[in-house]
């Protein structure tokens, strides 16, 4: 009996040890990518802790004239499982004239403005433009 709970207890603590996979250590399950010549792309992964991802962009000419490179349009989205169990999900769009554009329910929104103060930005934005002084 001493010698069965031994054993018992040894395999226990063999499996109580053995190294643990942590969420840094997520296996790839899916990936696809494809850089086309003309400088478009598209990507997408998931992995087996849920975490989920694709982007997609293409190359264009930049709205400012002083600009005389290319700039990259992407468009894309990221989701996990955050650990109270609530799916995030982020939908972002990027490009040279909005910038880093995200979206997403779990993302904080700015406090409605109070009635006076936007009666106040009403008013100023009826005035009339300023005269430049000389």
């Amino acid at each position: 009996m001493k010698i069965e709970l031994l054993l018992v207890t040894a395999c226990l603590a063999a499996c109580l040890a053995a190294p643990q996979r942590t969420e840094a250590e997520a296996e790839i399950i899916a990936q696809d990518s494809n850089i086309d010549p003309d400088g478009s792309y598209q990507y997408s992964y998931e992995t087996a802790n849920g975490i989920r991802g694709q982007e997609q962009g293409t190359l264009k000419r930049s709205n400012n004239p002083a600009e005389t490179s290319d700039v990259i349009v992407a468009s894309g989205s990221v989701s996990y499982t955050a650990p109270d169990g609530t799916v995030i999900t982020l939908n972002y769009q990027a490009d040279d004239e909005g910038g880093f554009q995200p979206q997403g329910d779990h993302l904080p929104t700015p406090p409605p403005i109070p009635p006076q103060i936007q009666k106040a930005l009403d008013y100023l934005a009826s005035l009339p433009p300023a005269q430049r002084r000389r």
